[in-house]
């Protein structure tokens, strides 16, 4: 047991910190009646973790090759479970918001580690073993997320899907302790707070003004304000990374035309794929009247059920074919997915949606196991780590900006006296169509063409970088 204690440490943290992005998605409507929230601050609550992961995920594994990612592993896992208490006695949505945001903290450092963690832990075929353990455990926790959210919102109290967090991190800190070695990646790493701050302060002002624009207008002073304080938070981020000599995110990266589509590619399959499900989620309960349990299996579970089916079956084909392809036509897949789920009428039940979100959850199989190495692949070896970060970093802002997107649109349809259905309808096809151009980018201008794990063989001298499948 002792041998694989390193295993089961990162693959506790990571379910636990992917099951957090979906879980609180059934939930929302039980938050909403009980803490008087509205609309733009449930968005807050899905918004402040996956902001607070995309802000600090790529500093995170500065401060971890610097001070030590068992370390660093250990206090992501603290601050997660502290956080996680705070939003469980949280008394009003603003304290809610804080308390994720601070979870996204802590979750962004357990994040940024394990793979390193795994790979010092593990060498030849018990690397494979374990790099293919921990993917699946990724895919079973996008999975978990709906039906652990339902059953434990629905019998418990939404407050338990934060509570159940705890005894989860004190069996996630055991076997850290007893079984991860620490390492540590350069020694000249640096935290880039100059770099990080103004990022953090660029994405949280871009998404408060999408979200107070549904409210306020987009002519609003508060809305067009925010958009001016992203865009100068946004050029301070870019001077400050060209000119620092350990920046966050190397913008020497996206010289590269292929990198920078599939950049734009992790934000575009992130939002159309996942960020309109907390609004199905709310037609399904507050209009259907359906429970949480039967939200989570009706409005989240087939796509993530389909995801994780498609990853088992073909996973290793689609590495074998350029991610031109596999990526392009997923894209497609999602959006084809996303735009059978905007045809519903007025007398549709809950069940209208499953066939569309099986086919996303096909495309999503395909895109993002791929993205990772795909983005790898398109990079000079030595810029694969930040590569591989970054992949997450723009997937976390890609759904943190489609649920202010999404949520938007939704309330003004709300707001124009449209009917719940037309609402649901206009944010899915919104989705599709964006899915779709994004697809069309990618096979377009992306020019990896050799499969990704042919693409980024290392040096003989060099140890290999495993690429792990991504999870929703």
């Amino acid at each position: 047991m002792r041998t694989w204690s390193a295993l089961i440490a990162v693959s506790i943290g990571t379910f636990m910190l992917l099951v957090d992005v979906t879980i609180v998605t059934v939930a929302l409507p039980r938050i909403a009646h009980d803490l008087d929230a509205t609309l733009g601050g449930l968005q807050w609550v899905l918004d402040g973790y996956a902001l607070a992961l995309a802000a600090v995920l790529l500093a995170s594994g500065a401060l971890a090759d610097r001070h030590g990612r068992r370390r660093v592993y250990l206090g992501g896992t603290v601050v997660f479970a502290l956080a996680s208490l705070l939003c469980a006695a949280a008394p009003n949505a603003a304290l809610l918001v804080a308390a994720r945001f601070l979870q996204g903290l802590g979750g962004a450092a357990m994040l940024a580690t394990t793979v390193a963690i795994l790979s010092v832990a593990y060498t030849g075929r018990d690397r494979g073993v374990a790099f293919g353990i921990w993917g699946a455990v990724n895919g079973a926790a996008a999975a978990a997320g709906p039906i652990a959210g339902g059953l434990l919102t629905e019998h418990l109290g939404w407050r338990w899907i934060f509570l159940v967090n705890l005894p989860v991190s004190l069996l996630a800190l055991w076997f850290t302790a007893r079984g991860v070695t620490e390492s540590r990646g350069r020694a000249d790493a640096r935290l880039d707070v100059p770099g990080t701050l103004p990022f953090t302060i660029s994405a949280a002002a871009v998404t408060y003004a999408l979200i107070r624009g549904g409210d306020a207008g987009w002519t609003a002073p508060s809305t067009l304000g925010s958009f001016a304080l992203a865009a100068v938070a946004l050029a301070a981020f870019l001077a400050v990374e060209r000119r620092t000599a350990h920046p966050m995110l190397d913008l020497r990266l996206f010289a590269k035309p292929s990198f920078s589509v599939l950049m734009a590619a992790a934000v575009l399959a992130q939002a159309s794929a996942f960020a309109y499900l907390p609004f199905t989620t709310v037609w399904l309960q507050q209009f259907l009247g359906k429970g949480p349990v039967d939200a989570g299996l009706l409005g989240a579970l087939p796509l993530s059920a389909a995801s994780f089916a498609g990853g088992a079956l073909g996973g290793r084909l689609l590495q074998r074919i350029a991610p031109r392809w596999t990526i392009g036509l997923g894209m497609l897949l999602i959006g084809a997915g996303a735009l059978l789920q905007s045809r519903l009428t007025p007398s549709s039940a809950g069940t209208a949606l499953i066939p569309g979100l099986i086919v996303a959850g096909f495309g999503v199989a395909a895109v993002l196991p791929t993205m990772a190495s795909a983005a790898l692949a398109a990079v000079p070896h030595e810029g694969s780590g930040m590569a591989g970060g970054a992949v997450n970093t723009f997937r976390q802002l890609g759904f943190a900006l489609g649920v202010a997107v999404f949520g938007s649109l939704f309330a003004d349809r709300l707001s124009s006296h449209h009917a719940p259905t037309d609402a649901v309808n206009h944010v899915t096809a919104v989705a599709g169509w964006v899915a779709l151009a994004g697809g069309a980018l990618v096979l377009l201008l992306v020019r990896t063409g050799r499969p990704a794990w042919e693409s980024q063989k290392p040096p003989a001298d060099r140890e290999p970088t495993p690429v792990p499948a991504d999870a929703a």
